[in-house]
């Protein structure tokens, strides 16, 4: 795989949760932001989209909170995670800017295009916040469309293992792990790498997925080098 120059990385509030149920680990926050640093000084111009499930998860329901009300919830909560992740960014010495599909200027820059495209060719970290702006729709779908309007070479999806499998392998040691997979054979396959509306805009924009373990340190760098572990799901 030849080297990534411009990629969006796809990280969950869960991860920022470190082994906690809510909020933000300070280590863990930490630790990201020292690797999205690392990776943006070897040259690579780093874009990243944040969930917000370690505040707050929309769409399920369950909560009693209508679907609608409830992601409006979530985008707000990935706002306090970019935000969170901005702090440490500047902290481990990188520049980097909160841009939020939802106006709120007083804490961060409203999306805008040909504005990141230049944060990114300044060297600078971008982070996208607010999801698409719209009800409905997930912070996978969110990344895949940042990655198209970025012109990203690829969508890097932070997992808690070093890739896809047939199954869950923290439940089932034997699942089969997948070097490379086509996107329609993870979809028919069930695998939920990502929702289907993310997977649809990646195919129709030609940006390949992939999926890895960024909590071994370093690993943002190694995929961006094609080295390490980690599944490539073709479009």
């Amino acid at each position: 795989m030849a080297a990534l120059k411009r990629v969006l990385l796809k990280l969950s509030g869960e991860a920022l949760a470190g082994g906690g149920a809510f909020g933000v680990d300070p280590a863990a926050l930490n630790a990201f932001a020292k690797d999205i640093a690392d990776a943006a000084a070897s040259g690579a111009q780093i874009a990243v989209v944040v969930g917000g499930g370690n505040f707050f998860r929309g769409g399920s329901g369950a909560t009693g909170i209508a679907r609608r009300a409830g992601d409006s919830i979530g985008m707000l909560a990935t706002v306090m995670n970019a935000l969170a992740l901005q702090s440490a960014l500047v902290e481990a010495g990188r520049d980097c800017r909160v841009m939020s599909a939802v106006d709120m200027p007083r804490f961060c820059e409203p999306f805008n295009a040909d504005a990141g495209l230049r944060h990114l060719a300044a060297g600078r970290v971008l982070v996208f916040a607010a999801g698409t702006g719209n009800p409905y729709f997930t912070t996978d779908t969110a990344a895949v469309l940042r990655a198209a309007e970025m012109q990203c070479d690829a969508v890097l999806k932070a997992t808690q293992v070093d890739g896809v499998y047939s199954s869950d392998p923290k439940s089932n040691p034997d699942a089969e792990w997948f070097g490379e997979i086509a996107a329609s054979e993870a979809i028919a396959r069930n695998l939920k790498v990502m929702d289907t509306a993310a997977f649809a805009l990646a195919q129709e924009s030609g940006i390949p997925l992939i999926v890895f373990n960024a909590h071994a340190p370093g690993a943002i760098t190694a995929v961006l080098k094609g080295e390490g572990r980690f599944t490539r799901v073709t479009v």
